[in-house]
């Protein structure tokens, strides 16, 4: 009998499952207010000012997290979450990371210290 998938392979499934066909589909705001729905800020904050890093960065954790494929490409921004990425990795779950990382090698850690 095989034994049961791992808890952490069941996170990554589900975060794979969300996950946009590409980076370019993330066509959230770059700038401005961003008011969540609360299926994703259900705890605490749910409007953060994309102009200010600290509430960007936790907007951002929280979709990532949080959001079904069409939450992510309505509030994640392309050249933000690039641009962020080398802190918000360091910020979100291992399981998020790998997954996001291995479906967009753009994302991957060596591939940007080289761009």
């Amino acid at each position: 009998m095989a034994s049961p998938p791992s808890l952490s392979a069941l996170r990554r499934s589900k975060f794979a499952r969300r996950l946009p066909a590409e980076l370019a589909a993330l066509a959230g705001p770059a700038h401005g207010i961003v008011s969540l729905p609360l299926h994703l800020a259900w705890s605490g904050l749910t409007e953060f000012d994309l102009d200010q890093p600290r509430l960007r960065m936790s907007c951002y954790r929280i979709v990532l997290a949080e959001g079904l494929h069409d939450d992510l490409i309505q509030y994640l921004n392309q050249e933000l979450l690039v641009s962020l990425w080398p802190t918000l990795r360091t910020l979100i779950s291992q399981d998020l990371r790998d997954v996001w990382e291995s479906a967009f090698p753009e994302l991957a850690p060596h591939t940007q210290a080289v761009a």
